[in-house]
């Protein structure tokens, strides 16, 4: 029988630490954390937790995201120049197809849902 509910937390799974690949880095080399807390089956359909240190590295969205910031602040910009600072308590969507940067100014935490649209 499938559970019809999944209820996480970051305790509940491993924390996996990263670092971006030096080709889309544009300031420091900051650590980042994943906590991948559901996927499903097909691999297209995922949620869990990030977090990052302080750094600007290029973003190429080949998925559907929504976000919420937990803590900190970052500034996601468009290549057209177009601004957004988000902030603890922001909700928001990254559409499949963006480019840009991603720019952790203060520490940044956020749950995620990704749908990857293939």
């Amino acid at each position: 029988m499938t559970q019809p509910i999944y209820v996480f937390g970051s305790k509940d799974v491993p924390a996996e630490h990263y670092r971006k690949e030096p080709e889309r880095l544009l300031a420091g080399n900051p650590q980042l954390t994943v906590w991948q807390h559901y996927s499903d089956k097909t691999g297209q359909f995922a949620v869990g937790e990030w977090a990052g240190d302080v750094g600007t590295w290029q973003v190429n969205y080949t998925e559907e995201e929504f976000c919420q910031i937990i803590e900190g602040v970052s500034v996601i910009t468009a290549n057209d120049g177009t601004a957004v600072t988000v902030r603890a308590g922001d909700r928001f969507v990254i559409p499949a197809g963006f480019q840009g940067t991603w720019q952790v100014v203060e520490r940044t935490r956020k749950t995620y849902v990704v749908f990857e649209t293939k």
